[in-house]
């Protein structure tokens, strides 16, 4: 198969030379040569084969946090699921709560949802900005929970076709799963229970105001690096004297030093010099290799 058979099948599905970085949450960075936008299982069905045999390679963006794309343009396709990969329903199994979510819907949305509807154990979830594909593929959390906690079983496509993966293939850890590049989330599968919808609504409020009071605003993909087992990524790049350090056009927060904020206009290439000069500055002054939680595209030598 080739790129141009894709985009004749594909027809106003397919965008090329399509705005990349500037959908991701940093707001800053590159095109792809082509962005393919998925709504149905059948429009899955029909160009997924043309999309994983077009001989490029194939990158997932929901909402693009925790994604960093180099200025200029590169020679991907970006997969973006939206309509029906965005639903959520959810059924009741002998007192527990099965619910399915599409790999395009948000973590937050859902979490205000199955909290209004009394399903409980997904709260933490509102505090994180993504959607639930790149949310299993990286074990996203917060709050003292994370993907691994409810996460009974997540449906993919790639070059080889669907895959349902059970809760222990995907050997989840921190901040990571068995899952990788190339692999499309489409479907996950929660186990929760149900409890007290005003507790829930309550604990979501609580974590929003939190979250309002310690992370900054502006263009952003949340936290940098992974915290180091008994400390705190940024604790150690304030102790380093990064707080408020600036590279061009990004800078590392003033309030909370293990994000980095991108200026409007600004570039990517600036966030990641940022981000390797203040992990090597914290390996300098405390011996400690901050591990980043971001993906990349376009950047050699990924930290």
């Amino acid at each position: 198969m080739t790129l141009a058979e894709l985009i004749g099948k594909g027809a106003d599905r397919v965008e090329e030379h399509a705005a990349f970085g500037a959908r991701t949450t940093y707001r800053v960075g590159g095109t792809a040569r082509a962005l393919v936008t998925l709504s149905s299982e059948r429009d899955l069905d029909v160009l997924g084969p043309l999309i994983f045999d077009s001989g490029l390679p194939v990158v997932a963006l929901g909402n693009g946090s925790n994604l960093l794309v180099a200025d200029g343009e590169h020679e991907v396709i970006v997969i973006h699921l939206t309509g029906e990969f965005a639903h959520l329903q959810w059924s009741r199994n002998d007192g527990a709560v099965s619910v399915e979510a599409g790999a395009g819907l948000d973590l937050p949305v859902a979490a205000r949802r199955l909290a209004s509807e009394g399903i409980v154990g997904f709260e933490w979830a509102v505090g994180v900005p993504g959607t639930f594909g790149g949310a299993v593929a990286m074990n996203a959390g917060g709050h003292g929970s994370d993907m691994a906690a409810s996460v009974t079983s997540v449906r993919t496509f790639s070059l080889t076709g669907p895959r349902e993966w059970s809760a222990e293939e995907l050997h989840f850890a921190y901040r990571t799963s068995a899952i990788r590049v190339g692999e499309l989330v489409t479907r996950v599968q929660l186990g929760l229970g149900y409890g007290d919808a005003a507790g829930a609504q309550a604990q979501i409020k609580e974590i929003v105001r939190w979250r309002r009071a310690h992370q900054p605003g502006g263009a952003n993909a949340g936290s940098v690096f992974r915290n180091p087992e008994g400390d705190h990524a940024g604790r150690l790049i304030e102790e380093a004297g990064c707080k408020g350090l600036r590279v061009g056009s990004a800078m590392v927060s003033d309030k909370h030093a293990n994000f980095i904020i991108a200026d409007e206009g600004g570039s990517a290439n600036d966030v990641y010099e940022l981000l390797v000069t203040v992990r090597d500055r914290v390996l300098g002054a405390t011996g400690i290799l901050l591990v980043t939680e971001h993906r990349f595209v376009g950047f050699e030598g990924q930290p």
